[in-house]
């Protein structure tokens, strides 16, 4: 007998499905985040002031996607119409000491970042007697501790609580597939909750499709990815040093190894805000030899969410469109109409890559570049797409 074909396990992503996913900018109170979030989304939302808690309901904007490949095509088609991919982005009050038991605006301030899909962890590196750090002093590796530590607190409060939900099932006993799948249930929140009671976050667990499923519905502060932000001087950015840095990169390395790190100066960000257009702002970061990091964020939040994109084209619209890593055509053309997705017959596919390099699509057929793909084509970052579908049933 041949042996078994071996069945690949898929891995299922932590966190919602879906691509219309939100980034939250989270820290201590007078870290620079309401500031950063008026920088990033280039609009007077949010509430910059001198005193924790100036934000008390989280602010929402979504920010355009830098992306070269949006911008060459919008170039080669001349379209009537440009739609750019865009990132969610809230800005959420200012942590404070012991929030996961109610201090500050502790329970209303968890609740928004559990509503947010990743996190935005900016770290304050900046002295500055006029702008007040709720510790008292600059000390950003203890900042991240008390951040780290409220957050596993209020996610082991969570998981308590669906403990204790589902062994109450589990007590009535008995052999039916329905009580074996509950047992199942409880030893992976049991698993969960000793992983967090070992100071380690869940985002970092090697986790199998089926505890993910349980995970998931649990909405834990620590399964979501998470960008550190280092707050620096503008004069620390321009020379890229700062005392701090060091300090944090070990901090990162050792309780969440793998997370990205950005070093950004959100007082020069929000200064080349303030310039008349992009040209002259460009101009200044050209006097400086430096440029501004807001592009890198984005785009490193899209990547930690999992985030690619597709396009369509043609001279009446280019059209970015975001979907998550492994989604098959017939999920990506639902993105683009609902419809799409259950009458989808098949995908006319080439990477924009080929269109760059060939010129034109005349090009790229003449070098057998453009493929039909069907129901099981998995789509990559970057593919040009003609979605063909049947009449939708009314």
């Amino acid at each position: 007998m041949p042996p078994k074909k071996q069945v690949k396990e898929e891995k299922i992503l932590l966190g919602r499905p879906g691509n219309n996913l939100k980034s939250g900018i989270v820290g201590l109170a007078n870290v620079g985040k309401s500031t950063l979030f008026q920088a990033i989304t280039k609009s007077t939302l949010g509430n910059p002031a001198n005193f924790p808690y100036a934000t008390i309901d989280p602010e929402e904007a979504r920010v355009i996607v830098p992306d070269e490949r949006f911008d060459w095509l919008c170039q080669h088609y001349k379209p009537k119409s440009e739609v750019p991919a865009n990132l969610t982005v809230y800005d959420i009050a200012g942590l404070t000491r012991g929030a996961s038991t109610g201090a500050g605006l502790g329970n209303a301030f968890l609740s928004h970042i559990r509503a947010v899909d990743a996190i935005f962890q900016v770290v304050r590196c900046f002295d500055d007697a006029e702008i007040i750090h709720v510790e008292g002093d600059v000390d950003p590796v203890r900042d991240l501790d008390i951040i780290s530590e409220e957050l596993r607190i209020k996610d082991i409060e969570f998981v308590e609580k669906a403990l204790d939900a589902v062994s109450k099932l589990t007590k009535r006993g008995g052999q039916s597939l329905e009580m074996k799948k509950l047992k199942e249930e409880q030893a992976t929140v049991e698993k969960i909750l000793q992983w967090l009671k070992d100071g380690k976050d869940v985002r970092k667990g090697d986790w199998s499709p089926k505890e993910v499923e349980i995970i998931n519905p649990l909405f834990l502060l620590t399964a979501k990815p998470v960008v550190f932000l280092v707050n620096l001087s503008e004069k620390d950015y321009l020379r890229q040093k700062n005392k701090h840095l060091p300090k944090i990169a070990a901090w990162v390395k050792e309780h969440a190894e793998g997370d990205p790190i950005i070093p950004i100066s959100v007082c020069f960000e929000e200064r080349l805000t303030r310039f008349e257009s992009e040209a002259e702002a460009a101009e200044e970061c050209k006097k400086l030899n430096t440029k501004s990091a807001l592009p890198k964020v984005i785009l490193t939040m899209r990547k930690v969410l999992g985030l690619i994109s597709f396009f369509t084209t043609g001279t009446d619209e280019v059209r970015q469109w975001t979907i998550r890593v492994n989604t098959k055509a017939p999920q990506a053309a639902g993105v683009i109409h609902t419809d799409f997705e259950k009458t989808f017959i098949q995908a006319i596919v080439y990477n924009y890559k080929s269109l760059q390099e060939e010129g034109d699509e005349a090009g790229v057929k003449a070098k057998g570049k453009i493929m039909t793909k069907g129901k099981e084509y998995i789509v990559e970052d970057g593919d040009i797409m003609l979605i063909k579908a049947g009449a939708a049933k009314s």
